[in-house]
């Protein structure tokens, strides 16, 4: 054998080499999406669906050293149920969650992630317990907090609206009464009167004996802190008893069906919700690349849930690596770009900066900023 055939047949095996070693590098990590896939919250699991499955298959077109896979879960907004997601995620060996979407849900379901080391990013539970009561390295949010919100929504009705009489009403779930709390306390320290605060039972169909109190008191305005289903309810029945107070709530309540529940009564609600990262000229690509799925970029969580998925995809090409442990120090020690703004953490979990915007909803479903 020649010199020549010797090296030719040694470039060949190395090549090869590198070739087989490329492949063996794409690996195929699994990414969980746990939320309200059924049940009276189910346009909220939509949304993070929309947002999730198109980053991934945008990443995946892209190419790269990994591939993801999608795994839907169903935890129906259920405390309980979301424990058994969590479980069956654990026992699936699947290490990344986007989710869950309920704070309710989201806080139990990060104990057992955090106990297993999988990193998990929510990209709409806003309570503060989430990361408040106890050290978390695995647990990350793409959305503010209710002690954001909360100040945020006051601010405008101490500034804006200046009621005489205001009531405090929520769902007496872990996000509803979070953010109203956080609301009657801002309100409280304006010298706004808080004349009740109330909790109501979220699936009733029949709130006249809240509202028979909302009338006798006299109140100009109302916070409902929970989700849509219940503020439709709320201000449908109130307008039909003749109240004629101003109705807020937080981004749980701005979704298009409350508009099906209540009517023309949904008229002039204000809500709390993330700036409209879909109206942002620099999203216009992506916006397009949901609708060419037939899928809608519109709403709270679209774009945080793509931001999540975006933040483990770079995390893993930042630590070079798919171990859940060093992806998520990566993500606490790094700042990232995405489609809701530049991206950084404090050591909870939490973003270091994110902005509430308030908007008026119209009865067309439409919405506007506030002013």
């Amino acid at each position: 054998m020649t010199s020549l055939h010797r090296l030719t047949k040694i470039a060949l095996a190395v090549s090869a080499t590198v070739s087989f070693a490329s492949i063996a590098q794409a690996e195929t990590v699994k990414i969980a999406i746990a939320g309200p896939m059924t049940g009276a919250v189910t346009q909220y699991g939509d949304m993070v669906k929309a947002g999730a499955l198109t980053a991934i298959e945008q990443i995946n077109a892209a190419g790269g050293s990994n591939k993801f896979e999608a795994v839907i879960m169903d935890d129906a907004c259920e405390p309980k149920q979301a424990v058994a997601v969590a479980n069956k995620i654990v026992s699936q060996n699947i290490k990344y969650v986007i989710g869950h979407v309920c704070s309710g849900s989201t806080i139990p379901a990060s104990d057992i992630y955090e106990n297993e080391g999988v990193v998990m990013i929510t990209p709409s539970a806003t309570a503060p317990q989430l990361t408040e009561t106890k050290p978390h390295k695995y647990i990350f949010r793409t959305i503010g907090r209710d002690d954001q919100q909360g100040p945020a929504a006051a601010k405008y009705v101490i500034e804006k609206l200046k009621p005489k009489k205001a009531a405090v009403l929520h769902d007496k779930q872990s996000y509803g009464q979070g953010v109203a709390s956080s609301v009657k306390k801002s309100l409280e320290a304006a010298k706004i009167p808080v004349v009740l605060f109330e909790g109501i039972n979220a699936g009733d169909s029949d709130y006249s004996a809240v509202i028979t109190k909302l009338k006798s008191q006299g109140v100009d305005f109302v916070y409902f802190g929970g989700y849509h289903p219940e503020m439709g309810l709320l201000m449908r029945q109130a307008r039909e008893q003749g109240i004629k107070a101003v109705f807020m709530g937080p981004e749980g309540v701005g979704n298009k069906d409350i508009t099906a529940i209540a009517g023309p009564a949904s008229e002039g609600m204000l809500v709390t919700l993330p700036a409209d990262f879909a109206a942002d000229p620099a999203n216009a690509a992506l916006v397009k690349a949901f609708s060419d799925k037939k899928r809608d970029a519109n709403g709270p969580f679209q774009l945080s849930s793509y931001s999540a998925v975006k933040i483990i995809a770079d995390a893993m090409t930042g630590a070079k690596s798919t171990d859940p442990t060093k992806v998520a120090a990566y993500i606490h020690s790094h700042p990232f770009k995405t489609p809701i703004g530049n991206v950084e953490y404090d050591a909870k979990g939490d973003l270091k900066s994110f902005k509430f915007v308030v908007y008026t909803w119209h009865k067309d479903a439409t919405k506007s900023e506030a002013k």
